[in-house]
């Protein structure tokens, strides 16, 4: 005995060009029958909360599926697989293609050469596939952007709860992060954390899917931005405070990969206030609203 619910879309070629478009979503449990073998031309993402089974890829090989796990089905692929006999999986899946794909896939999002990933939760992947369903009511106008969104949403949640990555992140990368303001060179950054060059080439790709120096320069021009909008110091401090004494090069560097140069970029987004910006993040389910004093006139924003 089993139970399954699922949709399938057709997207227009103009949702395609949202770089992520829906195909299908269900959720289904129970002694599920066999898939496959089959292959398909677009992407599947199956996640498995509860029960465990298998799977076949090309090659032949078996490999144990143990909940929580997702299954990647990726396109020209031929698998093959299906939930224990006796005891079944509760499983849920959405079919996805577009552009996108092969950037999620060279950041290491979507993994072909990895068809079974163990999960350490499978809750938030699961919200994401019920946003999915939830669009997915019959008449809805919205029906391929929410669907195409949610697909993203799914990608980062998958991402998040691998099972190979600690909840609260990467260390390797909790680290960088911490020191990415220091003057310091890729091999002194490895050294620093008793590892050659190439195996935090390796641990970096792995969790962020970029190379070290992109993930420190990501949060170096992160940083800069906010000092330029923020504040008013001048251009060669900010530079300093984000680890580069030549404020020449930084000037270079931040029109190279921002596309505008720092004080352009400081008159477009300028927003200095007194008093300075907060650094804590704020609750999202408790968001700082601005509210009239007692015995005040006018609302927020007044």
């Amino acid at each position: 005995m089993y139970h399954t619910w699922m949709r399938y879309f057709t997207p227009s070629p103009v949702h395609h060009k949202l770089g992520l478009a829906c195909l299908g979503v269900g959720l289904q449990h129970g002694l599920l029958p066999t898939v496959g073998p089959r292959t398909l031309d677009h992407h599947v993402a199956v996640v498995i909360s509860a029960g465990g089974g298998w799977f076949r890829g090309p090659d032949g090989r078996r490999t144990t599926v143990t909940a929580p796990a997702l299954i990647w089905l990726t396109p020209g692929v031929r698998h093959h697989y299906g939930p224990d006999p006796d005891t079944g999986w509760d499983e849920c899946f959405v079919d996805f293609t577009g552009p996108a794909t092969a950037t999620y896939t060279e950041l290491g999002y979507i993994e072909p050469t990895r068809p079974v990933v163990p999960l350490s939760d499978a809750a938030g992947a699961r919200a994401a596939v019920g946003r999915i369903a939830r669009a997915a009511r019959r008449g809805n106008p919205l029906l391929e952007v929410e669907t195409g969104a949610a697909v993203h949403e799914l990608l980062v949640a998958l991402r998040r709860a691998r099972a190979d990555i600690a909840p609260d992140g990467d260390p390797v990368l909790q680290a960088l992060a911490r020191d990415a303001f220091r003057p310091l060179s890729v091999a002194e950054h490895a050294a620093r954390h008793g590892m050659t060059p190439a195996e935090l080439r390796t641990a970096v790709r792995r969790g962020a899917g970029c190379s070290p120096k992109d993930y420190l320069l990501g949060i170096r021009l992160g940083r800069a931005k906010e000092l330029l909008a923020a504040t008013e110091l001048p251009v060669a401090a900010v530079a300093r405070r984000v680890g580069y004494d030549d404020p020449a090069y930084f000037s270079r560097l931040f029109t190279r990969r921002v596309g505008t140069a720092p004080v352009r970029f400081r008159e477009q987004q300028g927003r200095a206030v007194p008093g300075g910006w907060s650094q804590q993040v704020p609750d999202p389910d408790d968001p700082p609203i601005l509210r009239s004093s007692a015995g005040e006139g006018g609302g927020a924003g007044t």
